[in-house]
């Protein structure tokens, strides 16, 4: 599963309320993050973050992991290079962080490569187990579309080789709807749901298949109708201007939501989820539960 999304709409967030709607039917699961972060931890109430590239267990039947491309090339080759001297030599020559940096979307493949390698039965480290199900944290939009693109380039490129094998796997892989779901992650402003109607469209043009699921995140709901705004200008005089101000403004952008909310149903080809705003300071814990819980009814009702 992948999931995308314009930057600061919550897209890791999902990722990781995905993970524990997953992990919680029993189904082994990893989340997986990208460019050195590690929020996922955090957000599911696990206190480290573990070595990088490492898989660390953080609630029943949930890891997560970072991906580092150059430790993943590392392993990859490890299955490829004899003797094991031709290896560490290489490693300590930095000949794989030369060719990670010297090959236009190298990073973005190894990245892709490793969340699919995690879901196999047959692990480049022979003594690890493949998850049920792997959840990818991808970068944002652009950058996201970009690496999923990348298997099919360099499959092309390469043309033979192992290189060109293991990205016709992935690249299969991706195209399979019945193997890979993508999920793309919006708030309910113009931007985000313009990039999110632009990226699927192009997940079709350039994958030949769309997102699976959008899931429109921070609803506000006021419920506040036309009577309640007549009867709040009504007693404005006895009720302090600021407090009428917010009220009517936090009205006003919920009907912004609603008409944003309005255009993604009318333009995109997939479901679409929505999810609550349900606090105003930093996601913890519990509101990753909360959105968890609620994720995992809407997810029910779809099916």
């Amino acid at each position: 599963m992948v999931v995308s999304g314009k930057g600061g709409v919550g897209k890791t967030t999902i990722a990781a309320a995905l993970g524990l709607v997953a992990s919680g039917c029993g189904k082994e699961t990893i989340v997986c993050e990208v460019s050195g972060q590690r929020r996922v931890p955090a957000l599911v109430g696990h206190p480290t973050a573990g070595a990088p590239g490492s898989e660390e267990q953080v609630a029943p039947d949930l890891w997560t992991t970072t991906i580092d491309p150059e430790l993943a090339l590392v392993e990859w080759a490890g299955k490829l290079i004899r003797p094991r001297a031709l290896l560490d030599l290489a490693v300590r020559s930095n000949s794989f962080a030369g060719f990670i940096n010297a090959a236009p979307g190298g990073r973005e493949l190894l990245t892709i490569t490793k969340a699919a390698e995690l879901s196999r039965d047959e692990r480049w480290d022979g003594e690890a187990a493949g998850y049920q199900l792997v959840i990818l944290d991808a970068p944002a939009s652009g950058h996201g579309l970009a690496m999923l693109k990348t298997p099919t380039t360099f499959a092309e490129i390469a043309r033979v080789g192992p290189i060109a094998n293991q990205a016709r796997e992935v690249e299969a892989l991706l195209a399979d709807e019945q193997r890979c779901a993508i999920v793309l992650v919006a708030t309910l402003e113009e931007t985000p749901v313009n990039e999110t109607l632009e990226l699927e469209a192009a997940l079709t043009a350039q994958l030949g298949r769309g997102a699976d699921l959008i899931v429109a995140n921070g609803l506000i709901g006021d419920g506040l109708d036309e009577q309640s705004l007549q009867e709040l200008a009504a007693v404005s005089d006895a009720v302090s201007g600021s407090v009428v101000a917010a009220i009517q403004s936090r009205h006003a952008r919920s009907v912004h939501q609603q008409h944003q909310l309005q255009r993604l149903s009318e333009g995109a080809r997939c479901s679409i989820v929505t999810l609550p705003s349900i606090t105003s300071h930093a996601v913890g814990p519990d509101e990753t539960e909360q959105l968890a819980a609620l994720l995992g009814e809407a997810l029910a009702d779809l099916a």
